[in-house]
């Protein structure tokens, strides 16, 4: 039986997740990165490592079929079906102080750390999820930028958890940049 979330913008949900079930990942109105954590049910010191995907994927970039990995080196979750082929494995959540430094606005901005950090009911000290949808531009110079997102209204990703997970998802909070297309607005996950 499917369930449904619609995630508001600028916010976070919890989800439970079962190993063997699918979670869609919806851009509802396009162009919105949704920040993507998640940790092992049994045990919140496992869980989601950009770090360790990149490594062990050797690769900047996710695709069909890769693996996204835990912090100890176990499948986490598989990825098998993608409408944009765009995201982000390199920017930690936005938070307090990202904002002080880019944007001088950090003091009561809604952000993605926050709001992981709150629906978890955790405080990791940084959050590097997938940043789903999210357009990071790299340069054969080594330099970065973050583009406008690519995905449209209604574009997916369909990813399958290799574990029982809780989710710790948001709807990015950066309206001052062109990570979310200058807006930010609702997502919505399914669960399968």
């Amino acid at each position: 039986m499917s369930k449904e979330h619609i995630i508001p913008a600028c916010s976070g949900m919890k989800i439970d997740v079962k190993q063997g079930q699918t979670i869609t990942v919806i851009d509802i109105e396009g162009g919105q990165v949704i920040d993507f954590f998640a940790e092992v049910t049994s045990n919140p010191n496992e869980f989601l490592s950009t770090g360790v995907t990149i490594d062990c994927n050797e690769s900047l970039k996710l695709k069909i079929g890769d693996i996204i990995y835990t912090n100890l080196y176990r499948p986490m979750l598989k990825i098998l079906s993608d409408d944009v082929g765009e995201h982000d494995l390199l920017h930690p959540c936005c938070r307090p102080e990202m904002y002080d430094f880019f944007y001088h606005n950090g003091e009561k901005h809604p952000n993605c750390f926050d709001n992981i950090n709150h629906v978890l009911e955790e405080r990791h000290t940084i959050i590097t999820p997938v940043n789903l949808f999210m357009h990071t531009k790299i340069n054969t110079n080594g330099t970065i930028s973050v583009e406008k997102p690519v995905s449209k209204a209604g574009d997916k990703i369909i990813i399958k958890a290799l574990l029982d997970i809780t989710l710790g998802v948001a709807a990015c909070s950066v309206s001052e940049s062109k990570c979310n297309s200058g807006k930010c607005s609702p997502v919505k996950l399914v669960i399968d």
